[in-house]
């Protein structure tokens, strides 16, 4: 075992400590670098990476598209410390991300981390999102925002993920993608951008289908998406983005126990493919964002709204097939001050107001066929946040940093099934969540010391009752969070790297937990508290030559501190199922200017354990991946095929564990070592500019 288990968290703060204070930040370098460059906008602010007092990720367009498979934003984001993703390849799930362990909870879609698409918020507000619908294919850039952020996006802000898709800003271009690879894999892409006039846009619509490594896993589905981005006068813009998803099969393989996985891992749960499990959905998302831009100060409007249409089956009879109908709308404002503050002053306030309203239905689940009507209801959720963020300067190289949000969520539940009694109800949240930071610039390097607050209210989904009867599980509350963390980042020519030490103190921790009457589906309880302490690195350098090398390695501790179950158990000093202590990246790239680009990666993940009672525990593992293409360019024409290897070294691994499954059914065994190739061809105009 690596020996960094057995140093305590206050040991590895002081050492972290150390590091950052013995690092040559001492050089003289010019204090210009990609620290002042890159300019992040998940902060709400658009600002540099070095003024950002907090613990921040960017990946480009190059890492996200060049040779990817494109099945899931983890092949773009796999070298982003704290991040730990799993299930890739459960489209019925969604992938499994955890930001500092918030997340690590969820058994489908995404908790506790705020996702945002241009602008517009892809997550509930009963804190619940999802990225089936994100448009891989078209993204520019993906910024990860590391850490609780509830005092600039309220409800599931234990991180943040903004992702923003391309908009034209060339001369016109039409592109086209076609892939396919083993587990008949097969995607196909065409998009087209540019600017018209004044105008730039970009649409792009893409198809993906596979069958999976294992029985009962097959998907399919398409993606549309569209941006628009009118300017009105020299300094106001109107920005549109349009997204259509729609995904008629997605099947669910279902967890199994150790000695399936183990005797025949390409296998399904028999349960699964008995109740034909899975899920399907269609979606459409319009929103709007207008910016104006004046010396007196820059407003931004968001209007959005989303349509969503779901259904899925469970691996069981009573009320195994759910049917949802959702609509989710809101409205943004937020307004930074110009010319009415001092220069080294700035404040941004705004205000939040989302609405979110569920029809869902359950029928009974006859061996894959619709059964009776046995639950009816309509969840309402209301969601208003005002907020306020402001920076002082005190004078070139220290800035203190403080944030304020007040939040109202309020919970409405309609009974419409009432053959079993009425079991309408309402549930109402309210919380404070300050944030109060400070930066010092030292020549090519910053360190930035942080608290931070955040809560989440339990979802929709996860109120449901353990008694199996309509209306809200009431004994529920929301869990709390403080986060303190200690950070350093430096650029130096073409070296970068980070370094953060953190400690977090949650309350009314949010845990899943299975039924032996509803096998598959997912009840939650509180815990009574629990303790985060955790370490994260990231190193990237190139040179000239076009080698370039990229690292990070993340070390944490999370335990609950008072947790005894409603049946007695006491968890309390366990280790949080689901995380490993230890999780690394490294890869190395080769771009030369002739065309040839490659990038060899290996991923670690440590030890884990799959129940609360830490009486399962799933061993480490590292999978290596390798893609190389080259670009043939011909005038206007450019060509790029590409090959990738999936699990080079074919090791045995899991890539999604359940948790506290009921009966052992933690493991979804990942793809043996795996082939893909595809070719891009692209021409763009000459305009003769």
């Amino acid at each position: 075992m690596n020996s960094l288990n057995f140093v305590g968290s206050t040991q590895l703060k002081n050492l972290a400590l150390l590091f950052c204070m013995c690092s040559p930040a001492w050089s003289q370098q010019p204090d210009t670098d990609v620290l002042d460059e890159i300019v992040v906008s998940a902060t709400r602010v658009e600002t540099s990476v070095r003024d950002v007092a907090r613990s921040i990720s960017i990946v480009g367009k190059e890492r996200i598209q060049n040779g990817t498979q494109q099945l899931g934003i983890d092949e773009a984001l796999a070298g982003v410390p704290g991040l730990y993703m799993q299930n890739r390849y459960n489209f019925a799930q969604d992938l499994r991300i955890s930001l500092r362990g918030f997340g690590a909870r969820s058994s489908f879609g995404i908790r506790g981390i705020r996702i945002i698409v241009d602008g517009i918020p892809e997550t509930l507000p009963d804190g619940q999102g999802g990225i089936d619908s994100i448009d891989i294919g078209s993204a520019q850039s993906i910024e990860v925002l590391r850490g609780p952020a509830s005092s600039l996006y309220g409800n599931a802000a234990g991180g943040v993920i903004a992702i923003t898709s391309e908009l034209g800003n060339s001369p016109p271009f039409v592109e086209g993608r076609v892939a396919a690879g083993d587990f008949d894999y097969q995607q196909y892409q065409f998009k087209a951008g540019g600017e018209i006039g004044s105008a730039d846009y970009l649409f792009n619509v893409s198809r993906t289908e596979i069958d999976g490594y294992r029985d009962h896993s097959k998907f399919e589905g398409s993606i549309i998406n569209t941006k628009l981005a009118i300017p009105l006068g020299e300094n106001d813009k109107l920005i549109f983005a349009l997204n259509h998803s729609d995904q008629p099969e997605a099947q669910d393989p279902g967890g199994i126990n150790a000695a399936q996985a183990a005797t025949d891992p390409s296998s399904a749960r028999d349960r699964n493919i008995q109740f034909d499990g899975g899920e399907s959905l269609s979606q459409q998302r319009f929103g709007v964002v207008y910016e104006r831009d004046r010396a007196s100060g820059k407003l931004t409007l968001r209007n959005h709204y989303v349509w969503r249409d779901f259904a899925n089956k469970l691996p069981f009879t009573n009320g195994g097939s759910v049917d949802l109908d959702r609509f989710f709308y809101g409205f943004g404002v937020q307004y930074s001050l110009g010319d009415f503050m001092p220069d080294n002053i700035s404040l941004t306030f705004g205000a939040d107001l989302d609405r979110q309203d569920d029809d869902r239905k359950r029928y009974d689940n006859n061996d894959g066929v619709l059964g009776p009507l046995v639950f009816d209801q309509n969840e309402r959720v209301d969601s208003t946040g005002i907020f306020a963020q402001g920076r002082y300067e005190i004078n070139d190289a220290w800035a203190l940093l403080a944030g304020l949000r007040y939040d109202e969520l309020s919970y409405d539940v309609t009974d419409r099934f009432l053959a079993n009694g009425d079991d309408s109800g309402k549930l109402d949240f309210d919380e404070v969540s300050p944030s109060f930071a400070v930066n010092y610039r030292m020549n090519s390097g910053v360190i930035f010391a942080s608290y931070s607050s955040s809560f989440e209210t339990p979802t929709t989904t996860e109120l449901a009752n353990p008694d199996g009867s309509g209306g809200f599980n009431t004994s529920l509350v929301a869990q709390t969070a403080d986060n303190f963390e200690l950070g350093y980042k430096r650029s130096n020519g073409n070296l970068y790297y980070e370094v953060t030490v953190f400690t977090i103190d949650l309350k009314d921790e949010l845990i899943p937990f299975e039924l032996p009457a509803f096998p598959g589906r997912t009840f939650f309880v509180n815990a009574g508290s629990s303790k985060r302490d955790g370490i994260e690195t990231a190193l990237s350098w190139k040179n000239n030559s076009g080698l370039q090398i990229d690292a990070s390695y993340t070390w944490s501790d999370f335990k609950f501190e008072d947790f005894v179950d409603d049946n007695g158990n006491d968890f309390s000093g366990n280790q949080l199922p689901g995380l490993p202590r230890q999780f690394g990246y490294l890869g190395l790239s080769y771009n030369t200017e002739s065309g040839f680009s490659s990038t060899v990666e290996a991923i670690y993940s440590g030890d884990l354990y799959a129940n609360n009672a830490n009486s399962a525990e799933v061993s480490s593992y590292t999978v290596a991946n390798l893609r190389f293409g080259y670009d043939f360019q011909n005038g206007n024409w450019m060509i790029r095929p590409y090959i990738g290897i999936n699990n080079l070294f074919d090791e045995a691994y899991n890539s999604n564990i359940r948790i506290n499954a009921f009966g052992g059914r933690y493991f979804e065994p990942a793809p043996t070592r795996n082939f893909y190739a595809g070719v891009v061809v692209n021409f763009q105009k000459d305009t003769g500019r």
